[in-house]
């Protein structure tokens, strides 16, 4: 394993040598921890689409980003809300590669996990179940609500939002809804850029 203690620097924390079972599951080279200049981690994973994500949200304090109900407490359990522009800027400011993933990479992790919009009703429950937290691939996505353009919030605990990096227009983007009472994961084209949602960065899994 290895930490990223800041923006580019990487400390291998490799395996130490010892007896080891064959079924004994030893820690992948793609996985690692990363802290954003505040400190705080997120664990990495390769996933099935071959590019390292973070598996938490992110929670980079910078402008026009929120905790829900603008409780701490709520960025330490769901991570920040950040519009638009600032969810690219996030991820940019990790360094080492980090970006907010355009729709397509969304759709093919999703589609890899199960699918979703306009695939079966059952493959849209499949993503849901596989990417939300306890899920089967370790992406651990959370149910963090939203704040809406006039300062509110909404959905906690019932949908988790996540922005892409495609723009629909000059207003809107893509997003990924997570939704709760549906029990499945929505594609979603109309996300105001002035809504804030939650984040997660990706990079190639070869970026240095």
């Amino acid at each position: 394993m290895s930490i990223l203690l800041f923006p580019g620097i990487i400390v291998s924390c490799g395996p130490t040598k010892h007896l080891a079972s064959k079924k004994e599951s030893l820690p992948q080279a793609s996985d690692s921890i990363m802290l954003d200049k505040d400190g705080n981690k997120y664990p990495l994973k390769m996933l099935k689409d071959g590019k390292q994500w973070m598996t938490a949200n992110l929670n980079l304090n910078i402008g026009s980003s929120y905790c829900y109900d603008d409780d701490m407490k709520k960025c330490e359990q769901f991570g920040r809300l950040y519009v638009w522009e600032s969810a690219k800027q996030g991820c940019l400011s990790l360094g080492n590669g980090w970006r907010l993933p355009t729709n397509d990479e969304w759709g093919q992790l999703v589609k890899l996990y199960g699918g979703a919009e306009l695939d079966s009703n059952a493959s849209r429950k499949g993503a849901y179940k596989a990417l939300l937290i306890s899920g089967s691939s370790g992406f651990n996505a959370v149910l963090g609500g939203g704040r809406g353009p006039d300062g509110q919030y909404a959905r906690g605990d019932a949908h988790g939002f996540y922005w892409t990096a495609t723009e629909n227009g000059n207003t809107a983007a893509w997003f990924y809804n997570f939704a709760k009472g549906s029990q499945a994961l929505y594609q979603q084209p109309d996300g105001e850029k002035e809504r804030a949602f939650s984040v997660r960065c990706v990079k190639n899994a070869l970026s240095k």
